[in-house]
């Protein structure tokens, strides 16, 4: 790294490796785009012409030349190129879902960590501006406790339509299915939101076939806290639907509703006495300004975390405290939906 600019390479060509190659050139970060590897040749030739990138022959390559790599494989491979990109030194930015189980996601973020790089995890929805404002809107002390929450998360099966990623339906590469591929961004909200969850009680099913590939989880929660929630994940064949979320936070004296777009909202509140409130867009964006404690940006965020020889957020360990949250809820449906502890 020199001048701070910051070389970056990117392992996987696919539809989220272009999300961040793209996020980075809106954030304006200083970075010297350098190679990317695919295990599909044209794939990474299109990544590399739109991007500005250089296809590499091997992983090796990419990982050689530069200072922060890109890690946007099927999940069955990060754990091995984490591996080797500590060894070289290198800043790691990894997709979630970070592994199959939380155990291996733990052992992935205490190597990153030991070895002191920077490294960051795929959990874009923190910097969400409708995120933020919902938790805003509960930390207040006019709203009261949170006592429940609804979420709802759809999208069509994504190894079809514009996602085009077949390999989710291979759950040697993928590990599971809608709740640890997907709905690991919703369990991340929802302790971001609420707090911890402390148990959970989960049933899964399987419409499409696929071996091991759940498109339905249903799950109830308790928080630590005392409130309690639901989660349901779906992934359908409506291809009008891609990815959808709706969120109702109910508190003691305020009802939030997050809606339309993950990043832009709306978000709309009701308090007892009547009032109403509803921000989007530009407006919404504004109004988080002040309680960032960064940019808007992911990316742009990692990059400036590696010049500066900082932590990066969220980080992998954060990644961690979600897994555990989903291996409950897979241990819970194994066992028709029984009750499960999260551990910690």
């Amino acid at each position: 790294m020199q001048d701070d600019v910051v070389r970056v390479g990117f392992l996987g060509a696919g539809l989220i490796a272009t999300y961040h190659s793209k996020s980075l050139r809106r954030s304006g970060a200083r970075v010297d785009r350098r190679g990317v590897y695919d295990p599909d040749p044209e794939r990474a030739a299109a990544f590399a012409a739109a991007s500005g990138h250089t296809v590499a022959a091997s992983e090796d390559a990419v990982l050689d030349d530069c200072d922060a790599v890109y890690i946007c494989t099927w999940t069955n491979e990060h754990a091995r190129l984490l591996r080797s990109a500590v060894e070289r030194g290198l800043h790691v930015f990894c997709e979630k879902p970070l592994a199959f189980t939380a155990d291996d996601a733990q052992r992935m973020a205490d190597v990153a960590t030991a070895a002191g790089i920077t490294h960051q995890v795929g959990l874009v929805l923190r910097r969400s501006p409708a995120y933020l404002w919902a938790r805003h809107l509960i930390d207040d002390p006019a709203a009261g406790r949170v006592m429940a929450v609804v979420f709802r998360d759809d999208q069509f099966i994504p190894i079809q339509g514009h996602y085009a990623s077949t390999w989710r339906a291979d759950r040697s590469l993928v590990g599971a299915g809608t709740l640890l591929e997907h709905s690991i961004h919703d369990v991340d909200m929802l302790r971001y939101l609420v707090g911890d969850i402390a148990s959970v009680s989960a049933n899964t099913s399987n419409f499409h076939g696929h071996d091991g590939i759940e498109d339905v989880c249903t799950a109830s929660l308790r928080f630590a806290n005392g409130a309690t929630g639901t989660l349901t994940s779906v992934w359908h064949d409506n291809l009008a639907r891609p990815s959808l979320r709706r969120v109702e936070v109910f508190c003691e004296r305020r009802h939030i509703v997050i809606e339309g777009d993950d990043w832009f909202g709306p978000v709309n509140w009701t308090d007892s006495d009547g009032t109403t409130g509803s921000l989007e867009s530009e407006a919404l964006a504004a109004a988080v300004q002040p309680m960032r404690d960064g940019g808007d940006n992911p990316d742009g965020e990692f990059i400036k975390a590696v010049i500066e020889r900082r932590p990066a957020t969220p980080d992998l360990h954060t990644a961690v405290a979600a897994h555990r949250v989903v291996d409950a809820m897979y241990a819970s449906a194994a066992q028709g939906g029984t009750a499960t502890q999260v551990l910690r």
